[in-house]
């Protein structure tokens, strides 16, 4: 298999994957969009229902589904990429999944959450806090986490709370960043469209470590038409930390001098 030095990550949340058109519809878009990693956020799949989800080329799926039509999450990876599993962590409530593993023998961590619509930033914060002996330069953390992080994360401009002030001291402490609004500090994009509140919002993000800043090579907001969410694309420059770029050769002209 040949080395792959580019990692696509993409996250979507589907509202809802129990319709079979919709479940085809879902698996054509991964299809054409080719990432490495597919996180998908209220998949509404039921525990006896898990293996409905299927994705030719993204046969290694890690899901966590709870016995009713709610939450449930997957993390879907391409069969190219030759991820070894070494850990699985979720939640029975279907708002949590983390694995661990490695990408041609480099370490890589993929958190997945989907927050409850009701104290959304404690939940995330607590799952950070629990999980922060886990979390290295290698994790990424995706999903719905039902919270804009910064007032420019709303199209009414209102200021953040004291529970999403606490959760961003969270996410600092540990050395992760908001990737979208680190590498766009200046753009106001949005995911979600409350009817309720008449306002867009970015509530999906993806977080990753500060010390992988140069390697995150771009991050978009990607429409979907059957959703009511966009979903957000991280592309990263996968390099291994010891691996040397390629060089050109040149002859040294000092040596064709007598």
């Amino acid at each position: 298999m040949a080395i792959n030095k580019h990692l696509s990550i993409n996250t979507l949340n589907v509202n809802g994957l129990n319709a079979p058109i919709k479940r085809h519809r879902v698996a054509d878009w991964i299809k054409k969009a080719k990432p490495s990693i597919f996180c998908l956020q209220e998949t509404h799949l039921r525990i006896k229902g898990t293996y409905r989800l299927k994705v030719r080329g993204w046969e290694k799926i890690f899901r966590a589904n709870v016995q009713d039509k709610t939450a449930g999450i997957a993390i879907l990876l391409s069969d190219k990429i030759g991820f070894k599993t070494k850990t699985i962590k979720k939640c029975k409530e279907g708002h949590y999944l983390m694995v661990k593993g490695s990408i041609q023998e480099e370490d890589i961590t993929i958190v997945n959450i989907y927050a409850p619509n009701i104290g959304a930033p404690r939940y995330i914060q607590q799952i950070l806090t629990d999980i922060k002996g886990e979390i290295d330069g290698n994790t990424i953390v995706v999903g719905d986490f039902n919270t804009p992080l910064t007032p420019m994360d709303r199209s009414s401009r209102q200021k953040t709370n004291k529970a999403t002030e606490i959760l961003k001291d969270t996410i600092e402490k540990l050395d992760l960043i908001d990737i979208f609004r680190t590498l766009h500090p200046k753009k106001s994009e949005f995911t979600f469209f409350s009817s309720a509140h008449g306002a867009f919002s970015r509530i999906d993000h993806i977080v990753g470590h500060k010390a992988n800043l140069n390697k995150f090579k771009s991050i978009e907001i990607i429409s979907s038409i059957f959703s009511d969410h966009y979903g957000m694309k991280l592309e990263i420059n996968h390099r291994k930390r010891n691996e040397k770029k390629p060089t050109t050769w040149r002859l040294n002209n000092m040596l064709l001098k007598n």
